[in-house]
């Protein structure tokens, strides 16, 4: 399925139950242990997962730890994003040199607990979204909104480092599966602060995807006369 949102040059892979975990590296064990069994079960088949897309890309299977962030540190040359939720699992990854940044999320195809969509949606937000449930209410539009921006603060963080909540994006959502997200950072970004992604709703499972294609100028990039403006401090 998720391969579906994504452009050419990212592999993929999925599973939908925890039939066939990955034998955990010794440091991944270690941050498993005292964790409930399923979740062991869980991070051990996102763990599979994200190892099958290393062997696509022919590296070698590798310990994948949380970073300062939360998200997983994948080997050097490599992006990748890494989902859960119940009765899925999936991971992403692409060579650095052809994707520079990439976040995915999964989430169950239900509305949102009460008040959530409170919290995370400004008031013009609210009714954009209350406008696409007038138009199609078979879709649930909170819950793809909630996915939409975790897959935008997934693909932003490992390339920024900056820490955003909720409110710190504007996010537009488009019948056609599409969406934008601008993300609002305390300071001028280090790179350019709107992201485009796919999302797909089924009966059971809403996904979402950003793959980020375009990469920065290199350093040396105004000098070589390649831009024109400087880069924000």
């Amino acid at each position: 399925m998720i391969e579906e949102l994504l452009p050419p040059g990212v592999t993929s892979s999925e599973a939908f139950d925890d039939a066939a975990p990955a034998p955990l590296f010794p440091a991944e064990a270690h941050l498993m242990q005292g964790r409930r069994a399923h979740r062991r079960r869980q991070f051990a088949t996102a763990r599979a997962c994200a190892r099958r897309c290393l062997s696509d890309l022919g590296r070698p299977a590798a310990a994948l730890l949380p970073g300062p962030g939360g998200a997983p540190q994948w080997p050097a040359g490599v992006v990748g994003s890494i989902t859960h939720c119940e009765g899925y699992r999936a991971a992403v990854a692409a060579p650095a040199s052809v994707i520079a940044a990439l976040g995915i999320d999964a989430e169950p195809a239900g509305p949102l607990p009460r008040g959530v969509l409170a919290l995370i949606a400004s008031e013009t937000e609210r009714a954009h979204l209350a406008g696409l449930a007038s138009a199609d209410p078979r879709i649930p539009w909170d819950r793809v909104f909630f996915s939409a921006k975790e897959a935008a603060y997934k693909a932003w963080y490992p390339a920024t480092g900056i820490w955003l909540g909720f409110r710190d994006a504007t996010l537009t959502l488009f019948p056609d599966g599409g969406f934008t997200a601008t993300l609002h950072p305390p300071l001028p970004p280090p790179v350019d602060p709107v992201y485009q992604g796919r999302w797909l709703a089924g009966a059971d499972l809403v996904l979402t995807a950003v793959a980020r294609e375009d990469r920065p100028p290199p350093p040396n990039a105004t000098a070589a006369g390649l831009i024109t403006s400087a880069p924000p401090p």
